[in-house]
């Protein structure tokens, strides 16, 4: 599970000596009292994943709220079997079928916020806050923001297109296996926006297409 981001920004808040901060510190989410806005999101990997919903009210901070955590599934061969998150009996990083893949742009935009960590999590106990992660600014003034990741392929203030690909999927800060926590906010009013993705463009990536 992706870390409270209000513990985050009491954590990682730069000194006033440091006139730019690594990421946007969101605020509290607007109260969504009538329908949920949606933002539509291209694949955030190459191979078949799976994700759990955060659902209303569980967590109030904008990029947790409405927000999703997704893993890559594994262990099929052939017609018969069951998909799998790790191979044997996951009490290893690198027995998780989502360790270290490439993590892809699901929007294009550009990286306002960035934010690294060199330590990863044991399987299974819950890390530390802060995660390390990515926030994309798109056109219409969305916040899209990918944590727990490792191995960063861009910088604050690069422009990054849809399929990009932007980091890997580690396993740091609040989380307890590799994975890739997923939310979204519009910037002007901090309200959170539900998560659907762009099955074409799933199907495009996934295909090889």
């Amino acid at each position: 599970m992706f870390m409270p981001l209000l513990l985050l920004a009491q954590v990682v808040a730069p000194s006033p000596a440091l006139p730019e901060k690594p990421i946007i510190l969101p605020p509290k989410a607007a109260p969504v009292t009538g329908a949920i806005d949606q933002v539509s999101l291209g694949p955030i990997f190459r191979q078949p994943f799976m994700c759990m919903d955060h659902w209303f009210g569980q967590l109030e901070y904008a990029g947790d709220a409405l927000g999703t955590d997704c893993m890559i599934g594994g262990g099929v061969d052939g017609i018969n079997g069951f998909t799998k998150l790790y191979r044997t009996d996951g009490r290893t990083n690198e027995d998780w079928y989502g360790w270290r893949a490439e993590v892809l742009a699901p929007v294009s935009g550009k990286v306002v916020g960035l934010l690294g960590k060199s330590t990863s999590n044991v399987p299974g106990t819950m890390g530390k806050p802060p995660a390390a992660m990515v926030q994309i600014l798109t056109a219409d003034g969305v916040v899209i923001v990918l944590a727990h990741l490792t191995d960063f392929r861009v910088k604050k203030g690069d422009r990054v297109i849809a399929g990009q690909v932007i980091a890997l999927d580690g396993n740091n800060g609040m989380a307890r296996s590799p994975h890739v926590h997923v939310g979204a906010w519009r910037l002007r009013d901090n309200v959170p926006l539900q998560i659907r993705w762009d099955l074409r463009a799933m199907a495009a990536t996934l295909s090889g297409g």
